[in-house]
């Protein structure tokens, strides 16, 4: 059983720091807004055979296994940050949700789970692109410059 984990496992939550720094994109909760986690925070996988990865469970049929140009990853797969650790002490999957307004953002899971593309990510800490804002910061310099 996971009691305690080290606190470099964590990422650094967004609101214990002033600024985030210049071209990098802050994920917020669509429904309070509380910033999450940092574009730093996301881990990159390899695109998995997309609906063909899931043919074991459901889908037989070949016709339905085309790629309609449609994002394939629905969500994305980060490092912990240290507003989930409570959630994730102790057991070995389960939801996550926004510290702020407590709405589902996504799911843990120390064994594991399989993205939208297809592919596998271990350990996973999937939050929804349909829960979360994308927040790009514009330079205060560029701006300026663009005043005048």
């Amino acid at each position: 059983e996971l009691q305690d984990l080290p606190r470099e496992v964590f990422a650094v939550d967004p609101t214990s720091m002033c600024q985030t720094p210049n071209m990098e994109v802050l994920y917020r909760c669509r429904k309070c807004r509380r910033s999450l986690f940092r574009s730093s925070s996301i881990l990159s996988h390899v695109e998995g055979n997309g609906p063909a990865a899931f043919a074991h469970k459901r889908i037989t049929d070949s016709t339905q296994l085309h790629d309609d140009g449609r994002d394939k990853c629905t969500s994305y797969f980060t490092e912990p940050v240290q507003w989930m650790e409570p959630a994730l002490l102790g057991v070995m999957e389960g939801q996550l949700l926004c510290p702020k307004c407590t709405s589902k953002l996504g799911s843990f899971s120390w064994r594991g789970e399989q993205c939208s593309c297809g592919r596998w990510v271990t350990p996973a800490f999937q939050i929804h692109k349909s829960r979360v804002d994308e927040v790009k910061t514009v330079p205060v310099c560029d701006f300026q410059a663009a005043k005048s």
